[in-house]
């Protein structure tokens, strides 16, 4: 049990008053503390018919799992009991584990019967617990108030979500819905042969099949499909510049939500599937396998992997990738850079790769420097962070050019725009035939 500011202040308010009393009658210098004694007096009177606190009682409901970036909603209840003046209480909830910050929710007014709901927003995977709540409130009068804490000691995992993809990558696929058309990008273009159609006007005479249009009377043209049974593996970087937060998520975070939706559209159109993650050392690494149903296993496996507080090993991380891969495959790397040491070592291992993989290289803008870069300089100090500003966005654009040169598929967005960019390139490359 503690004050209340109001009892403070009219403590406060009230302490000249006895100095006054003496100097303008010292004759009533024995009554000049009554008035602070009966502000003591009001208190006691307010913390007897405060709520007593052993008739409190708290019930909390919250989901066993959740997904990273999506609010859960908990259902909190209190049982104040029946024939007792009805009462405010504030909540707050104590969180800890790696999903979430302790402390990190603003109090809500509950009432007294009807449960309230709540969002938990976690900003991590993991597990999130739920250690303790916090129950305050205030006595009739309101000069004093009591707390409550309630153990409650309850855990969700959470996983990683494609949530904020989907909007994105249903955009991409039936974007010409409206038309009256559908997006169908594993037919048409590609290398393995599909059917037969009769030749219309416009399209190409070297997909004539002459045999059969000699057999048949007429022209007939050869429609082909993109090739499907390609192994395509997701490799994460899961050092400790992918902890690093960006638009309310850790960079790690929005890479595999991209790579998981990517993993989805994958393993509808017949590759296999696999995921990697590496930092200083290699990590866990799921074999490329099909069927929609290994999606599941994919994002159990995802939500394992651990923020790393090592600096990436890309020698080390990317030949031990290579040599668990027998066969061609698509080689998706989520990861990033920061310095030209760090690139150096980057551009060479990946390099490697090429010579007998597909790759496509994942990194997510940073918004900083570009508004650091755009701002009017009105001093010294801001001029001075453009320049380094402008290095930074240079020494970047140059990495990416090498990258390219070296015939290696690169991908440098904001996260907003990150899953649709991911699946053109998928649908892009998938339609050439590039692997």
């Amino acid at each position: 049990m503690r004050p209340t500011r109001r009892a403070v202040l009219v403590f406060a308010a009230l302490l000249p008053l006895p100095w006054l009393l003496v100097v303008v009658a010292p004759a009533l210098w024995t009554f000049a503390f009554d008035a602070s004694a009966l502000v003591l007096v009001v208190l006691a009177t307010d913390a007897v018919l405060a709520f007593p606190r052993r008739r409190l009682q708290l019930e909390l409901r919250a989901p066993e799992a959740g997904f990273v970036g999506v609010a859960m909603h908990a259902t909190l209840a209190l049982d104040a009991g029946s024939g007792r003046r009805p009462t405010a209480f504030e909540v707050m909830l104590d969180l800890g584990g790696e999903a979430g910050p302790s402390l990190a929710h603003n109090p809500f007014a509950v009432g007294t019967s009807a449960p309230s709901e709540v969002e938990i927003v976690p900003r991590r995977r993991g597990l999130a617990r739920i250690d303790a709540a916090w129950v305050r409130w205030r006595g009739p009068l309101g000069f004093v108030q009591q707390t409550r804490r309630f153990a409650l000691d309850r855990v969700t995992r959470v996983f990683p979500s494609v949530h904020a993809s989907r909007p994105a990558a249903f955009d991409l696929l039936f974007r010409d819905a409206l038309l009256g058309s559908k997006l169908q990008p594993h037919r048409g273009e590609g290398s393995e042969f599909e059917s037969l159609r009769d030749h219309a006007a416009g399209m190409d005479v070297r997909f004539v099949d002459w045999k059969h249009s000699a057999r048949h009377r007429k022209l007939l043209s050869k429609e082909f499909r993109a090739e499907r049974n390609h192994p395509v593996v997701l490799a994460f970087d899961t050092g400790h510049l992918m902890r690093e937060p960006l638009d309310g998520l850790a960079r790690l975070d929005h890479a595999i939500n991209a790579g998981l939706l990517l993993a989805w559209l994958a393993l509808r159109s017949g590759d296999l599937v696999g995921a990697y993650g590496f930092d200083a050392r290699p990590g866990a690494f799921v074999t490329p396998a099909r069927g929609t149903h290994r999606f599941r296993h994919l994002q159990q496996v995802s939500a394992d992997l651990a923020y790393g507080t090592d600096e990436t090993n890309f020698t080390l991380g990317l030949t031990a990738l290579s040599a668990r891969l027998d066969r061609r495959s698509l080689i998706v790397l989520f990861t990033d850079f920061v310095d030209t040491v760090t690139a150096e070592l980057l551009v060479e291992n990946v390099q490697r790769l090429t010579r007998r993989h597909l790759v496509v290289f994942v990194a997510l803008t940073d918004p900083l420097p570009s508004r650091i870069l755009g701002a009017p300089p009105d001093a010294v100090r801001q001029m001075a962070r453009a320049v380094l500003a402008y290095d930074v966005l240079r020494d970047r654009s140059i990495v990416f050019e090498r990258l390219t040169r070296m015939g290696i598929h690169c991908l440098d967005v904001p996260s907003a725009r990150l899953s649709a960019s991911l699946l053109n390139t998928y649908i892009r490359i998938k339609q050439r035939g590039l692997l």
